[in-house]
Order: C-alpha cells, then structure tokens, then sequence
C-alpha cells in the first residue's frame, strides 16, 4: 500500500495536500508517509511468520530517527554499518539484541562500542576481521556476558542481474568470503570461547526484480549448510540480507508474499532462524522528494525543467540511471497517472529533461521524460524517494540538505529541518 494519491487532481501524502507542506516547510522535501512504512513492513512479517524471522530494517536506506522509531515500535530490529548508525538505533529505544552488523571496514572504535551495546550478531567480512573481532571482545566484554555471536558472510557467487554498484554477492566483491572458503573458516574459528561463529550471511545486492536469485542462493547456502553441520559445526540462523525489490515502477517487482512463497518452502523444517534486512522494499515508495520548477528553457531540440532539488538532494539516477516516477502534484483530470512507469506517455504531454541547480552535467532526475506541461513555480513529485534519498544526500555546491516531514493521518511535522548555512558553516569554525 502507496498512500500517496491523486485526489482531484490534487496530490496528497496521506490525508494531507502537498502544497499544504510546501507552503509551509518550503521545497526540496522529503515527505514520509508513516502508514506506509507501518503497512510495508507488516506485509514481510506476516508473509515470513510461519520461519519467526528476525526483521532488521536497513538504517542505511532511511536513517531519520523518527522514522526508526516506528520501526521500532513496530517490532523492527536493525541492519547497521557502522558506528553512527548504532546509535541512532540506540537513541530511539531499538533492542540490541535485535541488531546485526554488517560492513567489510569495521574500526575497533565500532566494534567496540557494539560489543557494549550487546547487539545480536557480528556479520564478519573477512577471515582478518573475525580475528579482529575475537582480540577485541577478549578485551572488552565482560567475563560473564554472554558469549558474542558472528555471521559469517558468505558469496555463493549468484548473477544478481542488477546494475554493476548494486551486485554484492559475486566471488569478485569486496564483501563477504567465498563459499568454497566459508568451510575452512568455520574449522579454524568455529570453535572460539569469545565469539561464536554460529550463523551465515549472505546479500546478493539490491534493486533485483526476480526471486530467483533468492531461491539459487538458499539452494546453494543449504548444502555448506549440513555441511557444516556434520562437521560439527553450530550454524543456528541464515541470514539472507537484504535486496528486495521496491516498486519504482508500478507492478515491476515481487510482493512480500511473492518472495515468501519462494523462499519459506526451502527453508522450513531446517532448524535455522531467518533473518532478512530489508531496506528499500519497507520505505522507497513510504516517500516523495517534493521540489518546484525554477524555470523551463529550451536547447536545440531539448526542453528542461529546472527544478530546486538537484542530485546532491537525490543522487540515485545520477549515480545508478535509477528511474523515479515524476509528476505534478496538481494536474487536471485527463493527466492523473494511473500507473508509474517509465513508458507512460499521455496526449498532451512533453517529452523534457527534469535537471536540477547544480553545477555538474550529470545533475538530472530524469531525461527525456513524457509528462503534463508544467512552468515556474509548479510542484513535482519524484516518487519513490524513501530509500537511500535523503541518507545519500550532501552539501555539494554549499547546499542545505532538504527539511524531512512525517505524514500521518491528516497532519503532518518537521522530523528534520531544512539546513541553513549557518549549520553548514558551524564545523569550520
């Protein structure tokens, strides 16, 4: 469930009119509607509650702390990469227990501070990170903790078929080990009295439209699975990551319940606990990016829409070509969309480029767009903004990072103010 609608031919988040916020909390912005991530996140775990999955939201694909909060509340546990992260988690009350670290480039100063926190498990990357992690917690837990507990993560080398940036789970990555050594691992470090390497990881990447690639993936995990087993070896959890697709365009990808239908038949009765991190697939359409049309000017036979928000608030179609949907948010009758794909022409409309402020030729939110005309001072919508939006942005070309609102319901609040230039200033002096 998406709720954000056109009613009228007047979008709204919720129950609220978007011109409403931007009249008062101004554009670019980041608009979150908080029932959808409610909805999106109770779909996985109902569609999973059959295994008892752990669901650890990826804080790096939305990372406000009012948005961890209801995820929180929710019974969301987390997916952290670094130290930052963790505490943002721990600032809004996230159970430790139900948080699992990930990231090849740990500093002890982070390890450390997760081995206090008592989080769930480690995800170890790498054969010298483990022994690492084994050094540190000799050093740092306390005797009488419970012992620490690690994932190994493991690439079963599996064609992700999404772009290059976003394929994780290949043997040529800087992630994980391969699963020809994952064997080896176990046999010299399975055994620890300070870490108990007891589970595996595996993340195949993101922005995938198949669960394929999930299915090839456990089918090949289970093996190394008994493997270990009858060596053994303790291997309680699988962690399968993250990765499932997010409708950017309408009906492109597989539900919860699609994914589920595929994965839970192979993994019932095999005595592991699921884990799953997902991200974009909770929060990528719970979002707008909300901007205004400075101007529009014509270049040969180009037109563009020049926007207020450039790809230092949104980097994705610069970076990957993602495609976002991109509307007015208020249109007449005959331009109200019906579906959220890139193919969608409608009479009347203009092919354009929606390109942004800075100063970089690859600043762009779409290119040879069909939609309703618009002029200065109209709104747009980028859909699909919630994932890895706002936590990728910057300050290039000494911009504020956009102001982020919540939705819910007929209201909505400032969970995030706009950055002034004093704030951007203030570490300098």
């Amino acid at each position: 469930m998406d709720l954000f609608h056109y009613s009228g031919g007047v979008l709204l988040a919720e129950g609220v009119d978007v011109e409403r916020i931007a009249a008062q909390a101004g554009t670019p912005a980041y608009i979150y509607s908080k029932g959808t991530f409610e909805d999106h996140l109770a779909k996985i775990q109902a569609a999973y509650r059959e295994l008892d999955p752990m669901i650890c939201f990826s804080v790096k694909a939305c990372g406000n702390l009012h948005v961890l909060k209801v995820m929180a509340e929710r019974g969301s546990g987390f997916d952290i990469v670094s130290g930052g992260e963790l505490y943002r988690v721990l600032q809004v009350g996230g159970d430790p227990a139900k948080i699992v670290y990930a990231g090849v480039g740990k500093t002890d100063d982070e390890i450390i501070e997760a081995i206090r926190a008592g989080i769930g498990y480690f995800n170890i990357e790498s054969e010298q990170e483990l022994e690492n992690l084994i050094r540190l917690a000799e050093r740092h837990a306390a005797g009488d903790e419970t012992m620490l507990k690690a994932a190994l993560r493991v690439n079963p080398d599996v064609d992700y078929r999404s772009h290059a940036y976003l394929e994780t789970g290949k043997r040529e990555t800087k992630f994980g080990v391969d699963i020809e050594r994952a064997v080896s691992v176990f046999d010299k470090y399975g055994g620890g009295s300070t870490v108990r390497l007891c589970a595996i990881h595996v993340h195949l990447g993101t922005g995938g439209k198949t669960i394929d690639p999930f299915v090839d993936a456990v089918k090949k995990i289970l093996p190394l699975v008994d493997r270990l087993r009858e060596k053994g070896h303790t291997v309680e959890a699988l962690d399968l990551g993250g990765g499932y697709g997010a409708d950017y365009e309408t009906e492109t990808v597989p539900s919860a319940e699609q994914y589920a239908a595929g994965l839970v038949p192979l993994l019932r009765g095999k005595g592991l606990r699921l884990i799953l991190e997902p991200g974009k697939s909770i929060c990528a359409n719970a979002a707008i990016l909300l901007t205004r049309v400075l101007y529009t000017k014509q270049g040969g036979s180009k037109k563009f829409v020049i926007v207020d928000a450039g790809m230092n608030d949104l980097i994705r179609p610069s970076l990957y070509g993602a495609f976002h949907f991109i509307w007015p948010a208020r249109v007449d009758a005959r331009f109200v969309p019906t579906a959220r794909n890139k193919d969608l022409h409608m009479g009347g409309g203009e092919v354009v480029d929606i390109v942004g402020p800075i100063c970089e030729g690859a600043d762009f939110l779409a290119k040879d767009r069909c939609i309703p005309p618009v002029q200065r001072g109209d709104l747009m919508a980028v859909f699909g903004a919630g994932a890895y939006g706002f936590t990728m942005s910057s300050n290039y070309n000494a911009r504020g990072r956009a102001t982020e609102i919540l939705v819910e319901g007929d209201s909505f609040r400032v969970i995030r103010r706009r950055e002034t230039y004093e704030d951007m200033v203030a570490l300098e002096r």
